[in-house]
Formats: structure tokens, sequence, C-alpha cells
């Protein structure tokens, strides 16, 4: 699953009773998407002439391996806002209740950067938008705005809504908030984005 490619076809081994081998197989990762790695050994039984067949534990890639903070000009993220052709939108449920910290939360747990200027984002409003940037290792855009109220029980609510060139980077940024959206908040400073 995810855009993985086998670089080499592994070598059909023979081996004996009690023996064991090594094999290594390359793969190459060109699109920043979560993904897994299934394996399968497949072998012949000389007692029945059947084949058996062995499945391995898969491989977990996580997007957040590839993904890095970036920044862009306003023009520049507008620019590929409208361009981008894949859009994912998630709806905000959590149990915090600063606007504030939960989208250092969701800023901290995605490896993006914040493009919206500090002062823009204080005060007492009860209401915040924000956009987000990261580039992936590949060269490929995630862009992401924040748009949130905080509602009269003292809940957030509103959307997160993800854009990039290829499907993969939106779903896989999706889910990811999606997950970390309901866990306990981050730590880290706000002024280190």
């Amino acid at each position: 699953m995810g855009d993985l490619k086998l670089v080499e076809r592994p070598q059909s081994l023979s081996i004996g009773p009690h023996d064991n081998k090594t094999i290594n197989a390359n793969i190459k990762v060109s699109s920043t998407e979560t993904g897994h790695i299934f394996g399968t050994i497949v072998y012949d039984n000389s007692s029945s002439a059947e084949k058996t067949y062995i499945n391995l534990n898969n491989i977990h890639l996580d997007i957040m391996d590839y993904i890095r903070p970036a920044s862009a000009s306003d023009e520049s993220f507008r620019s590929m806002w409208a361009e981008f052709e894949w859009e994912n939108k998630v709806a905000i449920t959590t149990c915090i209740q600063s606007l504030e910290i939960f989208l250092q939360h969701i800023v901290n747990a995605t490896n993006m950067r914040c493009l919206t200027p500090r002062s823009s984002l204080t005060g007492s409003s009860t209401f915040l938008a924000a956009n987000l940037y990261a580039k992936s290792i590949f060269g490929e855009d995630a862009l992401v705005n924040v748009s949130m109220e905080k509602k009269e029980d003292g809940k957030l609510g509103g959307y997160i809504r993800i854009r990039s060139k290829t499907q993969g980077i939106a779903l896989s940024l999706g889910d990811r908030i999606t997950a970390v959206q309901r866990s306990t908040v981050t730590t880290a400073d706000p002024a280190d984005q």
C-alpha cells in the first residue's frame, strides 16, 4: 500500500533443514503518504509437494517521517491552494477548549509551520483561522487551513482542510489529524514555530 516499489526482486534460495539465510530487499519510497510493507515467504514442502505460505509482520511507514515545516508567502500559498486538486476536510472534535492551544497542538503533531502571524492569533476572539504549510522530502507541498470557533458550551468546532497535489498526502495528513486531535496536548513553545 502506498507509493512503494520493489527495486530488485530477491533471488530464490534453497535452504536445507535447520539452515538460515538472510535476504535483503530495497524498496523505493517515491511519494509522501502513509503506507505498509507486506511480506510473504513461500516455500515448497518436499514431503507433501505443496507450497506453504508464511505471512510476515507488516512494516508501517508514517507520513510524519517525510514531512518538514516550510515557509511560503501569502501569494504563493493562495496560488497553490487554488491549484491543488486534492482536498480532505476533517471536522474538529477535541476536548481542548483553547483555540490557540489546539492550533499549536495540530502544528506540533503534523510537523507543519503556521504561516499566520502570531499577532493575528492572540486575543479574546471566539474564532480563529490559520494557514499551515509543510513540504515533503520529495518536494511535495502540503497546505492546511484551520477554521474554528469556540462555541457557547466551551467546546471547539470547525474544520481543518488539507490540500495537496496528490491524494496520498491529503488522506494521510487527514488521518494523522483525526488521530491526534483527540490526544493530549503536545508541549512545545509556540514561539518556536
